[in-house]
């Protein structure tokens, strides 16, 4: 776990995202998890995610979040991304309607 102090609110998100992702999210996932997060969440509360994302994990997963925040100005993830990303993290407790904040 990171030593980043998260508000409570992102640190649930960040306990539904290792809930859903037990072994770590694959680099192929990043984009489409960065999409749905910005669905729900501010830029800057995205920006923190990641960055506790990145401490977490190794350097590879540092650069595959940092690019997949990058792709997400350039395009867009596909919607069955998307949806295969938002079962995983539905399936780890991630709230189906608009998390509490």
């Amino acid at each position: 776990m990171s030593s980043r102090a998260l508000p409570p609110f992102l640190a649930s998100i960040v306990g539904w995202l290792r809930a859903g992702y037990p072994e770590g999210v694959p680099e192929h996932d990043y984009l489409p998890l960065f999409a749905l997060l910005r669905r729900k969440l501010t830029a800057d509360e995205v920006d923190e995610l990641a960055a506790t994302l990145a401490e977490a994990d190794d350097s590879a997963s540092v650069h595959a979040v940092r690019t997949a925040i990058s792709e997400l100005t350039n395009g867009a993830a596909r919607d069955q991304d998307i949806a295969r990303v938002s079962a995983r993290l539905a399936a780890g407790g991630w709230p189906l309607a608009e998390p509490h904040r």
